[in-house]
């Protein structure tokens, strides 16, 4: 009867790991699935604030001493 409770015991620590892994694993996937919303939400405000920039602006980049306030 000991090797059965034994037995009992370690089936029952098993069955304890097994449910917190699959409690780890579904909150893993809703943390990736979330991130991948909000990469592509991300894509799309990309996307737009490309549209808004005219590609041939001919804009040089800025300097900061450009920045400075007259008085410098």
């Amino acid at each position: 009867m000991a090797d059965a409770a034994r037995t009992e015991g370690r089936l029952d620590a098993l069955e304890i790991k097994a449910a917190f892994a699959e409690d780890l694993l579904e909150q893993l996937n809703l943390m990736v699935y979330r991130q991948q919303q909000q990469i592509e939400r991300l894509q799309r405000e990309l996307a737009q604030l490309r549209q808004q920039v005219p590609e041939g602006s001919g804009a040089a980049p800025r300097s900061l001493r450009d920045e400075l306030p007259p008085h410098y």
